[in-house]
């Protein structure tokens, strides 16, 4: 038996709100993606958090961007097989459909997948560390960069700093996958780190060269 429900009253407002003035007044454009399909430049791997807005980070329009999202905004290597791979499908089908030119990586402050790691390494989250928690399974992608930041004293600059390295170990898998490091050493696509402060609206990159974010 199915359960959903009807959509709540103020999602539906918001709905017919869109439809009566931004449709309304940009339909020609709306009817152009959808007969002309998507050419988006770039695709985005952010994290699921409602505060990371990347449409109005970057003043995106409709079409302009490929977005896909996750907890943490995790890249896991290339593991081909039978399970279901949904950030990895998504990576093959902006690089190889939709041919995009970027890849961003987009990390942010206080994320709560990234303190869940660091919880789950300190032994302060038993239940991550079940075999029926999604959530922990996942985040075993970036606990091998806790090493790194274990020593560090204060809780709030090593969660910082394992949000960044979460950037980097994503960008590290992003060229496990054979279709995109093709693309990278042919120089027809880049891949990018970012990592924004959501307080404080503030956004660095990661720098190869240097091994370190910058400001922006």
């Amino acid at each position: 038996m199915h359960s959903a429900k009807p959509l709540p009253t103020f999602l539906l407002q918001r709905y017919q709100g869109w439809k009566a003035t931004t449709y309304a007044e940009n339909s020609a454009w709306y009817r152009r993606l959808a007969n002309e399909g998507q050419r988006p430049r770039t695709m985005v791997i952010s994290c699921c958090d409602s505060r990371v807005h990347v449409t109005s980070i970057f003043g995106a329009d409709q079409g302009e961007f490929f977005i896909h999202r996750n907890i943490a905004n995790l890249v896991p290597p290339f593991a081909p097989g039978g399970d279901h791979h949904g950030t990895s499908a998504a990576v093959e089908y902006a690089v190889t459909v939709l041919e995009v030119a970027h890849v961003v990586v987009l990390g942010h402050s206080r994320c709560g997948g990234v303190q869940g790691c660091v919880d789950m390494c300190e032994g302060r989250a038993p239940e991550l560390e079940e075999e029926t928690s999604f959530v922990g399974r996942w985040m075993d992608i970036l606990r091998p960069k806790y090493e790194q930041v274990a020593d560090i004293e204060d809780e709030t600059e090593k969660t910082r700093r394992l949000e960044q390295l979460g950037v980097v170990a994503s960008l590290e898998n992003l060229m496990t996958f054979p279709f995109v490091e093709q693309r990278v050493n042919d120089g027809t696509l880049s891949i990018h780190g970012l990592w924004t402060d959501i307080a404080e609206g503030t956004m660095s990159q990661f720098v190869n060269g240097m091994d370190e974010f910058q400001p922006v």
